[in-house]
C-alpha cells in the first residue's frame, strides 16, 4: 500500500464508498484501516460497490440525470458538487439534466470512470478492471 496514492486508490474502493453496507469483498480488516470508508480486497470489489450504488439510485430513488445521481453520491457538505456534475456530465457528453439510463452498460462505464477520477484526481484503472467490477455488479 502506497500512502502517497489517493485514500481510494489506496482502499481499493474508487468511488470512496462509506462504511455502512456488508460489501461483497470488504476487506475484514477495513474499519482498522480506515474507520470512515470502506476498504476493499481489490479494485474489482470497489468498482462493483460503486456500480451498485449508482444503479440503486435508479431503481430505488428514481435518479435519471447526471445531476440527480451526483447530488445524491456528492453532497455539497463535502464535494464540489456544482464542478463534480459539470465533470462527469462533459465525460458523457450530455447536458446535465438530460435523462440518462445508469443501467447501460456504456453510460455506467463512462460515469464510474468519471467518479474515479473525480474521487481520486485519477483513474488508473484498465478498462478490463472496470469491467470485471460492472460484470460483478450484474451476476
Amino acid at each position: 500500500m502506497n500512502p502517497r496514492q489517493p485514500r481510494g486508490i489506496r482502499n481499493n474502493n474508487p468511488g470512496n464508498i462509506r462504511h455502512g453496507a456488508n460489501w461483497q469483498g470488504l476487506n475484514p480488516n477495513g474499519r482498522n484501516i480506515d474507520s470512515a470508508f470502506c476498504v476493499f480486497e481489490s479494485p474489482v470489489f470497489g468498482i462493483r460497490a460503486l456500480a451498485k450504488v449508482l444503479i440503486n439510485y435508479k431503481k430505488i430513488h428514481g435518479l435519471n440525470t447526471v445531476r440527480q445521481i451526483v447530488s445524491r453520491y456528492a453532497p455539497p457538505n463535502e464535494n464540489q458538487t456544482a464542478a463534480y456534475i459539470q465533470s462527469v456530465a462533459k465525460q458523457l457528453e450530455v447536458y446535465p439534466d438530460a435523462k440518462i439510463d445508469i443501467e447501460e452498460r456504456g453510460v455506467l462505464t463512462v460515469f464510474i470512470k468519471a467518479v474515479i477520477r473525480m474521487e481520486n484526481g485519477i483513474q488508473p484503472y484498465s478498462d478490463e478492471v472496470i469491467q470485471e467490477g460492472i460484470d460483478l455488479c450484474f451476476d
